[in-house]
Order: structure tokens, then sequence, then C-alpha cells
């Protein structure tokens, strides 16, 4: 990695010298934090923040699970090895020594904490809980357990906690997208969500669980969707007088600023075509390219997530039992809204041409073709220029590695690419009417310290600004392709854009002569 782009990105910057002190600061100030999904993308970027901006954190527990052969200990310690900690290992040396590691897992009962685990997180001023299991086509077993059922119990474990102030439950803005238009509100249009918990530990058999899971789901387009929506109604049944707030962001995508500048580490959603098409694999997809976009800078998101919890502590605080008591659900359990469109929208043709004009610019090194992504908006036109683009080259290609020795992949990497691009269609092909006032309304409360340290006025952002460090970032950063490749890449791709540009005029000469010959061949019957 090239370590001069790595160090123009990174953001070592002071906190700001204003007159005016963060309240949001001063609330952390000796306060307990437990968190859940640290390891998660969103996580990694919420601890950092916490204990970057909030130095008078005194302890925050994390809960990590043991996965893929490693132990918990062993993801503690590698997920702190991580780029995005390095300005807060450079202001804060010592922070490790804030954090609890605890042993858990989402998808077991209790979460899989031991009782002396249990007994320790009872000092809890502070709950985010962000623990999910984000992909789109998980079964609805194990995507129940862990996003719904650990809620419960994290509700369950805050009802004891004697000091806490607030309880941030991250959720995603398209839990309600049965729904055109989208307030911040609670909908009670989802089955109960302890009835759906009942159903799933009665259907035994995973297979005829997974046979009603289309009946089950609904209009929900997705497991991960359907779940989330079941947990915020999961919420609203168990929150009782607890300091709740439920945080719906959109599409995620990689940092802005904090702590460096076009940090992520997945390729869901969003990426996940930035960099199908960036490398020249996915050349087609099914979207509308005048629909908004939805897209949101992760850093943002973060901050909005922070402040709502201290928005939700002051909210309870200014209020007796009884006042709070008699809320409305929407005022005791406020919903954020946390999207672009309502104050700053891009539209998914402008999103892919900003990326594709910067992206051209600095080509991966490892790219297998020139780029070219088609956004169909008619779903037939997609299926046939995925059969050309996609399937008949891949063919080729992989016809040609068997007969040389060499492992046949395309058409495999096709296929989940396929997948992929079905699920994200639905967010691509479709429009939803947000409304953002609580964002709106939290950030107007916020004093200019604080809204200098936990930026997210999504309506200053400047989009093309973003994506001048966006499309390097994921070079970078998820294709693993430092900068100082960046000239052989830029030859390499002159070379595949020769040979994609002779192909399309040959293509194109041979279908004229097709057309040609068939058009001689019906005027010889005159």
């Amino acid at each position: 990695m090239s370590s001069d782009y790595v160090n123009d990105l990174l953001d070592f910057s002071e906190a700001p010298s204003l007159s005016e002190k963060s309240e949001i600061i001063a609330f952390f100030n000796n306060a307990t934090v437990l968190v859940t999904g640290g390891t998660g993308f969103l996580g990694k970027l919420l601890i950092e923040k916490l204990l970057r901006s909030c130095p008078g954190i005194t302890k925050l527990y994390m809960i990590v699970r043991p996965k893929k052969g490693k132990t918990a200990e062993e993801r503690f310690k590698e997920n702190f090895s991580e780029i995005i900690y390095d300005p807060l290992k450079k202001e804060q040396p010592n922070f490790l020594n804030k954090i609890v590691m605890l042993e858990g897992d989402a998808s077991k009962e209790n979460y899989g904490l031991s009782e002396e685990d249990k007994s320790l997180v009872m000092t809890a001023n502070v709950i985010f809980h962000a623990a999910a299991v984000v992909r789109f086509d998980e079964k609805i077993r194990t995507v129940t357990n862990t996003n719904v059922r650990s809620t419960k119990f994290i509700l369950k474990l805050a009802k004891e906690m004697p000091n806490l102030k607030a309880f941030v439950y991250v959720s995603t803005a398209f839990s309600q997208c049965t729904e055109k238009v989208i307030n911040e509100i609670h909908y009670k249009n989802i089955m109960d969500a302890d009835k759906v918990l009942a159903l799933v530990d009665i259907i035994d058999d995973d297979k005829k669980l997974e046979q009603i899971t289309p009946t089950l789901i609904d209009k929900w387009p997705n497991t991960y969707v359907y779940t989330k929506a079941l947990a915020e109604n999961m919420i609203l049944k168990h929150s009782e007088d607890l300091p709740v707030c439920i945080v719906r962001p959109s599409i995620v995508i990689s940092t802005y600023k904090e702590p460096i500048a076009a940090w992520t580490n997945n390729l869901y959603g969003a990426t996940g075509v930035v960099i199908g098409s960036g490398v020249g694999l996915l050349r087609t997809l099914h979207c509308y390219p005048d629909n908004i976009s939805e897209i949101v800078p992760a850093d943002y998101v973060i901050a909005n997530i922070i402040a709502a919890a201290w928005d939700t502590a002051k909210r309870k605080a200014s209020l007796t039992p009884a006042e709070f008591s008699n809320l409305k659900d929407e005022e005791k359990i406020p919903i954020y809204n946390y999207v672009s469109s309502c104050q700053n929208p891009i539209h998914w043709g402008l999103f892919m041409k900003l990326n594709s004009t910067i992206g051209v610019t600095v080509p991966p090194i490892n790219a297998i073709w020139y780029y070219m992504l088609i956004l169909n908006k008619y779903l037939f036109v997609h299926n046939v220029s995925a059969f050309f683009l996609h399937t008949i080259p891949a063919i080729i290609m992989d016809g040609l590695a068997y007969l040389t020795g060499r492992k046949p992949m395309l058409l495999d990497a096709y296929r989940k690419i396929h997948k992929f691009s079905h699920v994200i269609s639905f967010f691509c092909t479709n429009q939803w009417s947000f409304r953002d006032n609580n964002v709106v309304k939290l950030w107007e409360r916020m004093n200019p310290a604080d809204q200098e340290i936990f930026h997210f006025n999504i309506k200053a952002l400047d989009w093309e600004d973003y994506f001048l460090v966006h499309i390097k970032g994921l070079r970078v950063y998820m294709l693993k392709d430092p900068m100082d490749t960046l000239e052989p890449a830029r030859a390499k791709y002159k070379k595949l854009k020769i040979a994609h540009y002779t192909i399309l005029i040959l293509g194109s000469l041979l279908l004229l002569w097709t057309v040609g010959q068939f058009l001689c061949y019906l005027w010889s019957f005159f």
C-alpha cells in the first residue's frame, strides 16, 4: 500500500478550538459503554469515533464471537490492527486499556454471555446495539436469532442496568420498505416479533422453515430487512420506560473524512457495484438511473448515531417518570431516518457517472477488462445484456482455461454476481419518499462545537468532492492495490481499452453483415 497516499488520507487533525464546549463529549465523560457488533463495518467505526472524540469514556464493553476457526481473543486483537485505528493510536496510545472484551454470540440464547459477563455490563450507561446479520440471503432461523432474539435479550439486560442513560438501536432505512412513504414513525404492519420467535422455535426442521419463509416475510424482499422490521417491533413492545431510540441509516458506503478518508471493508450494496464494474466484471445492472440512490457516508452515520444517544439521554432527563410514560410512541422512542434524498439527493445515474469518470483515471492493476456498465431500466433488456456481456464471455474464457489446464472460474463468479445483482436491483428499481425531520431537528439542537466534532449534515456534503477520494479508497482498501502500481495499471488499462473498442467495432460490423445477409436472403424471394 502506498504510504504517501495513506498518509494523505489519514486525518490526524486536532479537535476544533471553539469557545463553546461540546455537550456530547461532556455527556460521555466518566461513562461506561456497551457496544454490540463492534467487529462489523459500522461497529469498528463507532468504537473508534467514541474513544477518539470522547476521551472521557472510562470503559467500553465489546462483545466478540469466535468465527472461522478464530477465537474471540484472536478476532479482538486482529480487529484493532486495522488502519482506521491509527489516528486513535496516535492520540491515545493506551486506548485498549479502556476496552473490555466479552465473548458472546448474538445468534445464541442470552447472547452466549456468561453470568459473570452479564453482571459486568450492569454498570453500562449507554448501549449501542449494532450487531446484525447483514447478508440479504441468510436463512430465516439464523437471521431471526441474531437480529431479533438478540435485540430482545439486550432490552432485557438494559432493564436491569441501574444507571442506563441511552440505548441506541441501529436499524436500516429500508426496514419499512413495504411503504412508499417512510416517515420517522413506528409502523405496525408486520407480524408480532415474539410470535415469529415462537414460530422459529416450534419448527425445528430447517428445510420446512425455509419452505414457509416466502410466506412469512410476505412483502419484504429479503430476510434482512424483514428481521430489522421485527427488531423495531421488539423495541416498541419491550422498551417500556427505557431511554431508547432507533437510527435508520440508508445505503452506507465508505467514509468521507473520519477516521481516514474513503475507508470501507465490505462489498455489500452500492460498493459491490462500483468494485464489480471497476474491475470489468459487472457490465449490466437492472437499475433505474433516475432513481435516488440513498447512499450515505459511513462517518456521517456514526456521528448521527452518537449524537442520537446524547439526544435520547437529554430528553429522558428533562422529563419526570410520569411525563415520560405518557409520551406517544414516536416521542418516547424517537426514530432518526438518516438518508440523503431529503436534503442532498443523488440519483443512480450520477452516482455511477462520478465513479466511472474518476475510476478510469485510477484503474486497478488487477482489472480484467475496460469499464463498461449499462444501467438497464427494463429487466428483459438486462437479462439479454447479461447473457451476451457476462455468460458468453465467461463460457469462452472458462473453456480456454480448461484447455490450458487452468481452473475455470468466471462462470462461477458470474453466478454470484447475478445473485448479488438480483438483490441490489430491488433498491435500484424502487423509489421511496423518506422523512428526516428528527435528524434535522437533532442537528439544530447541537451547538457549534458538537456540529464540528460530530458532523453529519448531509446537506453540506459535496458529492463530487466525496467521490474524488471514494474511488481511490476502494482501490487501496478493498482491492489492496497500492497507488504505486498506478502507472503500470494505466498502461494495462490503455491496452484493455483498445481491445474493448476493437471488439465492439468488430462485433458491430459482424452484426451489420449478418443483418445485411439476412435482408438479402429475404429479398431473393421477391
